[in-house]
């Protein structure tokens, strides 16, 4: 059986700190499947640069310069986890037969990939990897993780639970995200909506090697939002209930206190008044907010803009001559545009 292709993506934003660790840990990995057989030699590493504003591409860069396993891919600027990923994975598709992609900071753990490439040759086009559990999450971020599992679930939403971007697929799975053209793109939603045949492979998280996260809270919950946005209506439809729910009270208060009133028991007050008022002010506000929530994505959709645009591409540039030169001629090459690079390559 001919040997697949195998491309390692990883998106990375500000890794100067862990990607040292991650490049030679990934690269380790690499030649271990290589001399199993299990991959072919022409295998790479693709490390996509979201547009740091550290050495992070300086570092991948010049790694790519002696080392045949790594490649990069330079954004012009940042444009997000999700759209960098995606960038990686298109770049990487044409010249790979599955794709797996991987967080920087390694916090998956890497010894599963050999167990993708694995039910990969099993047929299978799609293979998730799945955390075993929470365990070393503080106790907020597991019930807002579980409980974002659970809202999607109710919300109709396939997910794989506990499932991020750590995933293997194919070059066909590849080519058919490809076609889902919406700027508001939800990996893990839309994976599962290709429908191949997919397994799962369990692993332990582990705990980050270097720097510091880049999903803090305020991220965590703008994704977790755009995600119930990008994937159902319920939020509009849970709205129109409160809002029917609120009518029906109003109606019911209303003859109670009318009710009252034509027997004479009624007392002027101004606490109620104005409670009321606000709540409905207030369910008004949240209901014009969340449409608006809508809107703005269609207004996004309709511009039709990229989701990325690459400024430096290596992977599909040949290796440069010069790769065995010490580290100043290195240093020297980095200053040159790859365009150039390239050229003197023909």
């Amino acid at each position: 059986m001919m040997e697949q292709v195998l491309t390692i993506v990883v998106p990375c934003y500000n890794e100067e700190e862990v990607l040292p660790v991650t490049i030679v840990q990934l690269q380790q990995l690499l030649k271990e499947l290589i001399n199993e057989r299990l991959v072919s030699k022409q295998s790479k590493i693709l490390f996509v640069d979201d547009g740091s504003q550290d050495r992070t591409w300086e570092l991948i860069y010049k790694e790519g310069l002696r080392n045949e396993y790594i490649r990069g891919l330079k954004l012009s600027r940042n444009v997000g986890h999700q759209n960098a990923l995606l960038a990686g994975l298109f770049t990487a598709m044409e010249l790979s037969d599955c794709v797996v992609s991987i967080d920087a900071d390694l916090q998956d753990d890497i010894k599963v990939i050999r167990e993708f490439v694995l039910k990969f040759h099993d047929g299978n086009e799609i293979v998730y990897g799945v955390r075993k559990g929470r365990d070393t999450d503080t106790l907020f971020k597991r019930s807002t993780a579980q409980g974002f599992y659970k809202i999607m679930e109710k919300m109709g939403v396939d997910l794989v639970y506990n499932h991020a971007d750590f995933r293997l697929m194919s070059k066909r799975a590849v080519q058919e995200l490809e076609r889902f053209s919406e700027v508001n793109l939800f990996l893990r939603g839309i994976v599962p909506l290709l429908g191949f045949r997919s397994d799962v492979v369990y692993y332990d998280r582990l705990e980050r090697q270097a720097g510091e996260t880049k999903y803090p809270l305020k991220k965590m919950l703008a994704f977790a939002f755009d995600g119930i946005t990008s994937f159902s209506v319920s939020p509009i439809r849970f709205v129109l209930i409160i809002g029917l729910v609120s009518f029906f009270l109003s109606l019911f208060f209303g003859v109670y206190f009318l009710t009252l009133k034509i027997f004479g028991n009624t007392e002027t007050g101004w606490t109620s008044l104005i409670t009321s008022i606000w709540l409905i002010g207030g369910l008004q506000l949240i209901a014009i907010g969340l449409i608006g929530e809508y809107v703005g994505k269609i207004y996004k959709e309709s511009k039709q803009r990229p989701k990325y645009i690459v400024d430096i591409d290596s992977f599909n540039l040949p290796k440069p001559r010069h790769h065995l030169l010490n580290q100043t001629v290195e240093d020297e090459l980095y200053n040159l545009d790859l365009r150039q690079i390239s050229e003197t390559n023909n």
